[in-house]
């Protein structure tokens, strides 16, 4: 099977987390959702190529940023100018939060779950409250992720885990974009930690997305977070590229 490029990967992954606004410039693209999720609140260049005038770019984005209230914030991929990391170099725009895209075919075979495990439409308050509780939202952010979730336009499942006693302590949001299988959210109780409980929810959604079609799947994540790359690529993933986030130096003075 043929392996999935950047660019396949990217689409996907924006396509299954919606911005609430967005505006293009050219293969520049910038995403708004009320602070909710860098993602979803930053500046993606999505052609290498496409680096023409980019300071008179970046100006017109980042102000666009500043008048909805967030901080100008441009994620940087391999699919960024370089004229574009040039000029953020050059402006001292600092850089933060270093990620991982991780990615692999599916199997032919089901991930064991070994827990109850229960698919939701994501706009159900049981799943989008439950796995707000356990990333300790507050209202305002529950109700922008509702918002989110109601623009998904792709297929997608809300996943929960339940413990015996019948209490969710495990959430995903599963979504099948171009055949990628995406997934976010992903999120444990801190009291359920360890336990097997993440793996469950992991490989209850990769079984949604395998039913669904999905030939390969890809996720995101912090790259210093050793607990959650370690259980990926105990489930197939592998490394395939990274990103960071970079942030204008005078936000917020």
């Amino acid at each position: 099977m043929v392996p999935l490029s950047i660019s396949q990967i990217e689409g996907a992954t924006l396509t299954a987390w919606p911005a609430l606004r967005q505006a293009h410039d050219g293969l520049w693209l910038w995403r708004y959702a009320r602070g909710y999720t860098k993602r979803a609140n930053s500046i993606h260049c999505l052609d290498p190529s496409d680096g023409a005038y980019a300071e008179l770019r970046l100006t017109r984005l980042a102000e666009m940023s500043r008048r909805h209230g967030i901080a100008p914030v441009v994620r940087v991929t391999p699919l960024t100018a370089p004229e574009l990391i040039e000029l953020l170099d050059g402006m001292l725009w600092e850089e933060y939060e270093p990620s991982l895209v991780m990615a692999m075919e599916m199997p032919d075979v089901d991930f064991p779950v070994g827990f109850n495990a229960r698919y939701f439409d994501p706009a159900d308050p049981e799943w989008y409250k439950a796995q707000a509780h356990m990333s300790g939202y507050d209202p305002e952010t529950i109700e922008v992720q509702r918002q989110m979730l109601e623009a998904i336009a792709c297929d997608c499942q809300g996943v929960l885990v339940y413990h015996k006693a019948g209490l969710p302590v495990a959430a995903a949001l599963a979504a099948v974009a171009c055949g990628i299988g995406v997934y976010l959210n992903v999120v444990t109780h801190p009291s359920a930690r360890g336990m097997g409980y993440g793996r469950a929810v992991m490989g209850a959604a990769l079984n949604w997305t395998r039913a669904m079609g999905a030939t390969h799947s890809a996720i995101q994540v912090l790259a210093d977070n050793a607990p959650a790359v370690n259980l990926y690529a105990s489930l197939g993933f592998g490394e395939v590229y990274g990103y960071t986030y970079r942030r204008a130096p005078d936000w917020g003075r």
